[in-house]
């Protein structure tokens, strides 16, 4: 059976060790992107690309603020 793509599956998506690493950095909640990228000393592109698998898979969010970007941990329900 072949695998779900990363964009689709949310336990792919969170299988790469790097998203995980910002989950971690949005965990206290909103920050700015350019804050991740210092934090975690990797390229600007690197966590765009990741934020956005990260976005399409409904775990984070993020928001125009000016010419600046800030990431924040989707609200999520539990269904009962």
């Amino acid at each position: 059976m072949p695998r779900a793509a990363t964009t689709l599956d949310v336990f792919n998506a969170i299988a790469e060790p790097r998203r995980r690493q910002i989950l971690d950095c949005l965990a206290p909640g909103e920050q700015d992107v350019t804050a991740i990228i210092t934090t975690l000393g990797w390229p600007q592109a690197q966590v765009s690309k990741h934020l956005g698998v990260l976005r399409s898979v409904h775990l984070v969010n993020v928001r125009a603020e000016g010419r600046r970007r800030q990431g924040s941990p989707a609200a999520t329900t539990a269904a009962a």
